[in-house]
């Protein structure tokens, strides 16, 4: 049986050093990229004084290892690309990830640009007609807009695409669609 390990870490021997805040921010950003918030946090959290941590960030950010906007837009892509999320779920993870509202909104609006939420509301909602293929239609219709809406897809361009792609079923949807002001 392994010894437990102590779930405090170990302070920085010098936590003014910005050379070790700088050492331990690259060692994280080699494994992930990071926004400044998620390394300032980490930094902080590791024990380094607020002018090791700016420092070591006003370097990384010089060197370009630290771009919130590159890392923005990454994330964003990849999230309604490649994980089939919506607008909705990538703006909540990309405020989580300490971006400014600026940033997210010019992030999500390249990845828009690049990737089609239709295409992936068809993808998933093709692939759920499928494995629920034992319920009635109507049931599995108001199922799979529930499923797409927590997956961050607007609600206006569910309907739609659910519309166009089983068209006999349509008026199951109806008054399933709340009020959305927001449709960016």
């Amino acid at each position: 049986m392994r010894p437990k390990r102590s779930s405090s870490k170990r302070p920085p021997d010098d936590p003014a050093s910005e050379k070790s805040a700088y050492q331990k921010a690259l060692a994280r950003l080699a494994r992930r990229e990071m926004s400044s918030a998620e390394v300032r946090q980490g930094l902080t959290r590791d024990g380094f004084t607020d002018a090791a941590v700016e420092g070591a960030l006003g370097r990384l950010q010089e060197q370009r290892y630290l771009d919130d906007s590159r890392m923005g837009e990454r994330f964003a892509r990849s999230r309604l690309g490649d994980r089939a999320l919506g607008r909705h779920r990538v703006r909540q993870a990309l405020v989580q990830k300490g971006l400014s509202r600026g940033i997210i909104e010019s992030s999500l609006r390249t990845a828009l640009a690049e990737v089609s939420e239709a295409d992936a509301i068809d993808r998933l909602a093709r692939k759920y007609w499928r494995q629920k293929a034992g319920q009635e239609p109507e049931r599995r219709l108001k199922g799979l807009w529930a499923f797409l809406v927590r997956r961050g897809f607007p609600a206006g361009l569910i309907g739609d695409r659910l519309r166009a792609l089983w068209p006999r079923w349509g008026d199951a949807l109806a008054g399933l669609e709340p009020a959305e002001t927001d449709e960016s």
